[in-house]
């Protein structure tokens, strides 16, 4: 059976209002604005209102796409959500974006693999459509980072923030869409990075919220390395397997967790500056959003042109990572 070449035909991107800036957190822990941005690289980060949740933002970026890829939710075949930060354990915050757009006869469903799960979904939905079982598929990686940080842990308060991105898509002509993926995970990492409380191993306790384990813990300096070695990594065997080379790469979009660790991959990937899409300095990591959003903000401003090679790569907790090669 051949496959149809399938691409992105619809970005969207949607950031709450509410700015924390780091001169706000000078105020809440002991750090400081240059401090954290010698360290990470970010200025700012967005937080959403109490009444807001993923499926919100997640709202807002799929309406977009949607009207870039000019279709409607009521043609969508299936939605697909990454999110460490769904609405509720269930039903899934696709299914509750289902509702809100009015997507009656899309399938939905959310995806679990942290920072690597938009890449994850990419290459899930892609399947469905290059096998001709659907015709149009939302991909969408939005996250409530806020609801889950420890605003007295100055280790992990000043990285999060919240947003979400959403992509549509469709078959497109031959030569273009997605060439590869690259997906892997190392679950003997998986204590490096993670919220121990609320599920099956530990539910919701009076000892589980006092011992602050429905917050994200990171092992810092440890999942560092790991992303060091691994970002620069994965978007070679991406390339390796479109049997593409490292200056074939007109845009890297890489997960948005630390200025170090893109430049790190930068180097290894013997690129410039000026072919990455950077913007963690506005909003910090947003996990499973950073790539759609950071993808969404490159095609506003003309970053992305027909017929460039796009490369995704992220990271995250699982340990998880993903790669992707694109041709626009």
């Amino acid at each position: 059976m051949s496959l149809l070449p399938v691409g992105i035909i619809g970005t969207g991107k949607y950031v709450p209002e509410r700015v924390l800036t780091n001169q706000d957190l000078e105020q809440m822990v002991e750090t400081n604005d240059e401090w954290i941005v010698t360290r990470t690289g970010i200025r700012e980060r967005r937080l959403v209102s109490e009444e807001q949740a993923s499926s919100d933002l997640a709202y807002e970026a799929s309406l977009k796409a949607l009207k870039m890829a000019g279709i409607t939710a009521e043609q969508l075949d299936l939605i697909v959500v990454a999110t460490i930060t769904p609405d509720m354990a269930f039903p899934s915050t696709a299914c509750i974006l289902q509702d809100k757009l009015g997507a009656k006869k899309a399938a939905a469903f959310d995806l679990s693999a942290a920072c690597s799960g938009f890449i994850y979904g990419l290459a899930n939905a892609s399947n469905f459509i290059a096998t001709g079982v659907y015709k149009y598929a939302l991909v969408i990686g939005a996250e409530c980072l806020s609801k889950i940080t420890d605003y007295t842990d100055r280790n992990t308060c000043i990285l999060f923030g919240d947003g979400a991105g959403a992509v549509v898509l469709g078959a497109v002509p031959e030569g273009r869409g997605f060439k590869s993926f690259e997906l892997g995970a190392d679950g003997s990492g998986g204590e490096l990075l993670r919220i121990s409380g609320g599920g099956s191993r530990c539910p919701a306790s009076p000892q589980s919220l006092e011992n602050k384990q429905h917050f994200i813990y990171m092992a810092g300096s440890e999942v560092f390395k790991f992303a060091v070695r691994i970002m620069g990594s994965a978007a070679e065997e991406a390339l390796r397997k479109a049997g593409m080379e490292k200056q074939d790469i007109d845009l890297l979009v890489p997960h948005q967790a630390n200025i170090r660790i893109i430049q790190s991959a930068l180097n290894r990937l013997e690129l410039s500056e000026d072919k990455c899409m950077i913007n963690l300095d506005k909003y910090g990591n947003v996990s499973a959003a950073s790539i759609p959003i950071a993808l969404a903000e490159a095609v506003e401003l003309g970053r992305v042109n027909e017929g460039d090679c796009i490369v995704l790569v992220g990271f995250g907790g699982g340990l998880t990572w993903g790669a992707s090669v694109i041709v626009w």
